[in-house]
């Protein structure tokens, strides 16, 4: 299998205290991986410096290289010359608790592509359409997409989240602790979409639950004490 993603001597810190040690670990395309260990190990943080939005805390720094295999090209993520802005559209991200934006249900989604550079409103409106469906979202909204999507229950709003995170199609999804403060029906719901969606991207999950883990993950890392290991 093609790596898509390769981590070489990865350390982070946040002020003087070491977070993760001397990491390296590669990860391949179109599997689901699941991330374990105890709380405060650093397993939220890994995610982060895929994406880089550690860089939004002041004190954080790291050391080390992400590289990304995208269009048959290695990519050094840290590199000068890369965009964050595209960097993001390729490495999307669900957090533990479900955050749809203060608006309709329909602009949560189309508000991505718009500001990817979309115009043609018919266009957004099939992608909406599609994205909703891949998620098994449509036919409980689509009579209420000017709804606000506060208005959804937490399953459906978490859904709505991976959907956002899903309509820039990016190589890599990031997910930490998706389903941890969802009912256990709503929990299996989205399982269900995260195992549908590994044809697409390949998918990083923080999870504490060993049930789930065993039901989804392709490959299960562990992280202890700043240190990744396979298990």
């Amino acid at each position: 299998m093609a790596n898509i993603i390769e981590i070489e001597n990865l350390s982070f810190y946040y002020g003087q205290k070491r977070i993760l040690d001397n990491i390296s670990a590669a990860f391949g395309k179109s599997a689901i991986v699941a991330l374990t260990g105890p709380s405060g190990s650093g397993k939220s943080t890994f995610l982060m410096t895929i994406n880089r939005l550690w860089e939004e805390f002041a004190g954080a720094r790291m050391s080390g290289q992400v590289s990304l295999f995208i269009d048959q090209e290695k990519l050094d993520i840290y590199a000068r010359d890369i965009s964050l802005s595209w960097l993001r559209r390729k490495v999307g991200m669900v957090f533990q608790s479900p955050n749809p934006l203060p608006m309709s249900i329909y602009r949560n989604l189309a508000l991505p592509l718009r500001m990817a550079g979309w115009k043609n409103k018919e266009i957004i409106g099939h992608k909406v359409e599609s994205v909703l469906k891949q998620a098994y979202l449509w036919s409980e909204v689509k009579g209420r997409l000017r709804d606000d999507a506060r208005t959804l229950s937490g399953g459906q709003q978490q859904r709505l989240c991976i959907a956002r995170a899903m309509i820039l199609e990016p190589a890599i999804l990031l997910l930490d602790e998706p389903t941890s403060s969802l009912d256990e029906k709503a929990a299996r719901e989205i399982e269900a979409l995260i195992f549908s969606l590994k044809e697409q991207c390949t998918l990083l999950m923080v999870s504490h639950d060993q049930a789930q883990i065993k039901r989804v993950a392709d490959e299960v890392m562990e992280i202890v004490g700043g240190r990744m290991s396979g298990l």
